[in-house]
């Protein structure tokens, strides 16, 4: 028995010690904005909040899909499904991501859970690589805006962006680049490791003991991936109110190869929402904007946006990180200067 009288109770300076300091960030941005821009102040807090609603309802199938993994000790099984069928997951994971209907930051939580069930790191980095790019609604914006040559263009890119790293990552997957990706702390936060093994209990409430790990499990992967998506969405709603997007279109004129290296290099850190970037895109390309580098920016842009890089960093160690980076810039590159080449 506790003696609290000896004890004593938690102070307050030391619970808030233990708040994480994402949530400390996701504090401080607002006040920043208040006490330097306090007029920019609603616009951003209104711009994060409605894309965080926008994310919820996956961030709960998510969550809720992980917990019943964990507490039915059904991962297992998933992750049997994928031993021994690595080629093909890795095409098919390149092909449904190019035609999913998800951004870079609405992926974060089913990755999250890909990997909790045991999925390969070359299927889920195909998969992860070209679901952003690409999605039946976009393609449709797309193709009726900058044509339909380009639509396909950029869906066959996501494509084989998708099947570039996935390949990429198992012709490697030895090496110490890809070994042990995740990081240590996420191997908790997105319920890896299920306590029960053997045949699995797929209707877990009828146990105490399962209903307990359901619930922990949903209440630490919602913290986690609530907190890194808000930092996200705050950041993000900088980057719109305070960084011109005709800015960014100033050093993408002109012709030749730096203005695609260029296009993929400023693409990778710039936010760009698909479907914002079609109507951006078509003006710079009025302007005189380089083929290449529109095709180079939209791909560097969707894979690398400042949202999903840092949900990216949360989940897996720097140096997969860095890869993943890594394989926006090159991968944007080839499909820029391919575009260019045919256009």
């Amino acid at each position: 028995m506790v003696d609290l009288g000896t004890t004593g109770s938690p102070s307050f300076w030391s619970g808030l010690r233990q708040i994480s300091s994402v949530w400390w960030l996701c504090l401080m941005i607002p006040v920043a904005v208040a006490l330097i821009d306090p007029d920019a102040l609603v616009g951003i807090v209104s711009f994060a909040a409605k894309a965080f609603g926008q994310t919820a309802v996956l961030i709960v199938f998510a969550v809720l899909a992980i917990g019943y993994l964990k507490a039915s000790g059904a991962e297992s099984v998933l992750a049997e499904a994928f031993k021994g069928r690595e080629t093909r997951m890795i095409f098919l994971a390149a092909l449904l991501g190019g035609l999913s209907p998800f951004c870079s930051c609405e992926v974060i939580p089913f990755i999250a859970a890909l990997l909790a069930a045991g999925a390969p790191l070359s299927a889920v980095m195909a998969f992860w690589l070209a679901s952003p790019l690409m999605d039946p609604a976009m393609f449709l914006i797309t193709s009726g805006t900058l044509g339909l040559e380009f639509a396909i263009a950029k869906t066959l890119a996501a494509v084989c962006l998708g099947l570039f790293g996935g390949f990429t990552v198992r012709q490697f997957a030895r090496s110490a680049v890809f070994a042990d990706p995740l990081r240590s702390t996420t191997h908790v936060s997105c319920g890896c490791g299920s306590p029960f093994k053997g045949t699995p209990v797929y209707k877990f409430w009828t146990q105490s003991e399962r209903i307990a790990v359901f619930k922990s499990a949903v209440i630490e992967n919602a913290l986690f991936l609530g907190r890194w998506l808000m930092l996200a969405y705050l950041i993000e709603a900088l980057m719109v109110t305070y960084v011109p997007a005709e800015m960014i279109g100033t050093f993408l004129g002109g012709q030749g190869v730096l203005p695609i290296l260029l296009g993929a290099l400023v693409g990778a850190p710039a936010y760009l929402n698909g479907y914002a970037a079609v109507p951006l895109v078509d003006a710079l390309l009025d302007m005189g904007m380089n083929n290449g580098a529109a095709m180079s920016f939209m791909i560097a842009g969707g894979v690398s946006s400042i949202p999903a890089a840092i949900a990216v960093w949360a989940l897996v160690k720097p140096r997969v990180f860095a890869t993943y980076l890594g394989f926006a810039l090159v991968g944007s590159t080839l499909a820029g200067l391919t575009w260019n080449a045919i256009a």
